[in-house]
């Protein structure tokens, strides 16, 4: 996967950015985890894809690779406990803000997944299926 032409423009104007996705959602029980990576310009995304995409050897050598390359990442989980009382959509959100929060460095804009989010702290713009278009969103998925 290559950088997308959003990405690449903040990159040309010296901007951070990050990508952020969740797992769990679609889950009958079990906590729901949201994910953020900034990775650098000269990363080489060759193997990156939305995880989905990737069997369970590829994903693993993926996640090495942006574990060992990326600038920053972070994740944060919410439990079962959470999720049922606030809801499992809110509990998307919250572990991906939570995830943005803990990165070192807060960037200009993150990417998002899906076609739902909010953050009053954060700039942000949703992508629907960012996980096959941005190769930061992808990151987070893995």
């Amino acid at each position: 996967m290559q950088f997308s032409l959003e990405e690449i423009d903040i990159f040309n104007r010296n901007g951070i950015f990050s990508g952020s996705d969740e797992a769990g959602r679609g889950c009958l029980a079990g906590p729901v985890v949201g994910a953020s990576v900034i990775l650098p310009i000269d990363f080489d995304g060759s193997t990156i894809n939305d995880s989905k995409k990737l069997n369970f050897k590829s994903r693993e050598e993926a996640f090495k690779l942006i574990i060992n390359n990326c600038s920053n990442y972070s994740y944060h989980l919410v439990d079962n406990y959470e999720i049922d009382r606030i809801n499992i959509l809110q509990a998307a959100v919250k572990s991906m803000n939570d995830s943005i929060k803990s990165l070192k460095i807060i960037p200009d804009i993150s990417f998002i997944d899906g076609n739902y989010f909010y953050s009053n702290e954060y700039k942000y713009k949703t992508i629907i299926k960012g996980d096959s278009k941005y190769m930061s969103i992808a990151a987070a998925s893995i």
